[in-house]
């Protein structure tokens, strides 16, 4: 009997091994899942296919292939695909699906995206097609247009009148008109795309498209930024203190731009050096909008459940949580300026980077309104506009900056 029971209690003791071992490794496989859910919301490009010039040669083949067969077409695709004029040149990244290629055009240097690698990963219009097949009755183009319409409104959450969307869809039926509708389609499912086509007109901050071929578009190849470089971004010889001034303002003026330049405000919710580029007149450019939402699709991402204010976080963009109903604000309670001031800004006024041709008293009244903005708040009356007190005091500053600077040069 004693034996019996010394073998129950082994079998017990055992058991209570067994249990918290495996209440053990739940709670590390639980830590490590939440690690690895932190980490790829942090930094997405974790999960990213390596980058290499064999594969992006076989994804332009692939392109080309589908314009011989007849699927696709674009104003590119003769020059990719025939005369050789556009020329793969390097792979720049692949992050999330997403293909970013270099390569030269006609003399320039130019950048093809597309948001996936295959035409045939996109929608097709079915329907459409059928209707637009031999001996089928004509689509009536306003209905066309109503259409796009409808779906600029799903990918950007924003209305825009019938004839601001015509750029974005081929003007009329005729040979090659169904692999015309079926490229335009697969771009508008892009809303870098979207963004690219329709905003250059109303901002020199967005950069615009240059042609297209299939599912692939092109834009301008301009430096990047990259926090790699000592002044975030390649100045190319000129004199440092008065390049980031003159950028400092363009960003400012970008800021304005993107909060009064539209019918709705423009957010960004991923600044970094990498999302900007500069060009010959220091004038920035977003040549990643990947995560920029006009204020009623910002709305729609920032209301939802939370228990706390972390949960109402989206990447740059923050809102509040409202405890009584567990529901995060609509309103982006943060700004686009605080953002950059924070990462941008205080990497060049910061107690570190100092410019000797600065008076103390203008680099340390320059330092201390930087650390107020990227700490400031954006009342939510206020939010509408650039005209905050923090904005025009910066720009005031570096005004002033830029006339010290030009002083000592003469």
């Amino acid at each position: 009997m004693a034996r019996a029971a010394g073998a129950r209690g082994r079998a017990a003791r055992c058991g209570r091994w067994r249990r918290g071992a495996l209440l053990a490794f739940a709670a590390w496989t639980g830590g490590w899942v939440l690690a690895a859910a932190l980490l790829l919301r942090a930094h997405p490009s974790v999960l990213s296919e390596r980058c290499t010039d064999e594969k992006s040669r076989r994804i332009l083949a692939a392109l080309c292939q589908d314009y011989r067969g007849g699927w696709l077409t674009g104003a590119l695709c003769e020059d990719l695909c025939v005369t050789g004029e556009l020329l793969y040149q390097r792979c720049l990244y692949y992050e999330r699906g997403k293909k970013v290629l270099q390569a030269q055009w006609r003399g320039r240097t130019v950048v093809l995206k597309s948001k996936r690698e295959a035409f045939s990963s996109f929608p097709t219009l079915n329907l459409l097609e059928e209707e637009a097949g031999p001996g089928a009755p004509g689509i009536p183009e306003a209905e066309l247009l109503l259409m796009v319409a409808g779906e600029v409104k799903n990918t950007l959450g924003l209305e825009l009148p019938n004839n601001s969307v015509g750029s974005l869809w081929p003007a009329r039926q005729g040979p090659g008109w169904r692999q015309q509708l079926a490229s335009a389609w697969s771009l508008l499912q892009q809303e870098e795309y979207v963004y690219f086509s329709l905003l250059p007109d109303l901002s020199r901050h967005i950069l615009p498209v240059l042609g297209s071929c299939g599912h692939f578009y092109a834009v301008e190849y301009l430096a990047a930024g990259s926090p790699h470089h000592r002044a975030l971004f390649p100045l190319d010889g000129a004199g440092q203190a008065q390049a980031i001034s003159h950028i400092a303002l363009s960003f400012l003026d970008m800021v304005s731009h993107f909060e009064s330049g539209f019918s709705h405000r423009l957010h960004l919710c991923d600044i970094k050096p990498e999302n900007f580029a500069i060009k010959r007149d220091f004038t920035v450019v977003a040549i990643d909008v990947d995560m920029a939402f006009f204020e009623p699709k910002m709305r729609e991402i920032l209301e939802q459940n939370c228990t706390g204010d972390e949960d109402c976080n989206f990447f740059d963009c923050f809102s509040k949580c409202d405890l009584r109903v567990n529901k995060c604000g609509a309103q982006r309670v943060n700004s686009n300026l605080q953002v950059i001031c924070d990462k941008i800004f205080r990497h060049w006024f910061s107690s570190t980077h100092r410019s000797p041709a600065i008076s103390p008293q203008l680099r340390l009244q320059l330092q201390q309104t930087v650390q107020e903005c990227a700490h400031h708040g954006v009342p939510s009356g206020n939010a509408r506009t650039a005209s905050s007190s923090v904005f025009w005091k910066l720009r005031w500053l570096l005004q002033a900056t830029l006339r010290e600077l030009q002083d000592v040069e003469k």
